[in-house]
């Protein structure tokens, strides 16, 4: 056999058997490798650092250095700019730590995990699900650690089913993020590309919303792309949940964002995995 066809049977072999593998092994083998990816993390404490040091940086950083000339331009002082910043911070966490997802995947690739997975009689998406499930449990472990910060700062939730609906909300957006990571974990050929480019990506996003500011002051060109910012929508949908103000608007454009970023990222995070030689 040559090897150019031994490359062709190598690459669509995956296709194949991933259609032969019922729904109930693919949940099956999520779950094994959900617990592999905790394993790992629990032989390496440090991978946790960023879930745990993040929040209460950024929180600290922002309230302290920022809360009080933001404040009153609020109208609320310190206080009020706590009760603003935070609903924003939590959708920062959620877009912050899906870069995580791409790093790691890049390195089980350059660790040659990855081609021993594939060479398993395994689903292939169930190695994409696990690590998008192990990534959102990392940033509900920061989404706690925010809001116990949070709380220690001043921060009064006034609608827990709120907090709850938020902290869904920014989840559902994560987990479609992470397939923009995952691309880029694949297609990249290190983790620190990854890093870079995830700068690149998550930087105007983040400051170019409404997260840490009102978006009235900005220039006009500026606010037309805060206004099509899904992190802004996802910051506009936490403040109302969480601390009151309208949110049907902000909620139905994240999760149409959401949607869209899966349904276009998803497929294609899933095609370069099967056929990455």
């Amino acid at each position: 056999m040559s090897a150019a066809t031994t490359t062709a049977a190598t690459t669509t072999a995956p296709t194949t058997d991933d259609a032969r593998i019922s729904l109930r092994a693919h949940l099956r083998h999520t779950g094994a490798l959900v617990r592999r990816n905790l394993l790992w993390i629990r032989q390496d404490p440090e991978s946790m650092f960023d879930a745990i040091l993040m929040p209460v940086v950024f929180t600290l950083l922002f309230v302290y250095v920022f809360g009080g000339s933001i404040g009153q331009a609020l109208g609320g002082g310190q206080d009020g700019y706590v009760q603003y910043v935070i609903p924003g911070m939590l959708a920062m966490t959620s877009m912050t730590l899906s870069q995580g997802v791409g790093t790691g995947f890049n390195q089980d690739f350059n660790s040659g995990v990855m081609d021993r997975f594939r060479s398993l009689p395994i689903g292939r998406g169930s190695v994409l699900f696990a690590k998008i499930s192990v990534e959102l449990a990392r940033m509900l472990f920061a989404t706690a650690v925010l809001m116990i910060v949070a709380t220690a700062v001043g921060f009064e939730i006034t609608s827990w089913p709120g907090l709850f609906a938020t902290v869904g909300l920014a989840a559902v957006f994560a987990s479609s993020v992470m397939w923009v990571f995952l691309t880029l974990g694949v297609i990249m050929k290190n983790a620190q590309s990854v890093q870079a480019m995830g700068f690149l990506v998550l930087f105007p996003l983040q400051f170019g919303s409404s997260i840490f500011t009102p978006t009235d002051t900005m220039p006009g060109w500026l606010q037309n792309f805060t206004d099509y910012n899904p992190l802004s929508s996802l910051a506009d949908a936490a403040r109302g949940l969480m601390v009151g103000g309208p949110v049907a608007h902000d909620v139905w454009v994240t999760l149409g964002w959401s949607v869209a970023i899966t349904a276009v990222m998803a497929p294609i995070a899933i095609h370069k995995f099967r056929t990455k030689s």
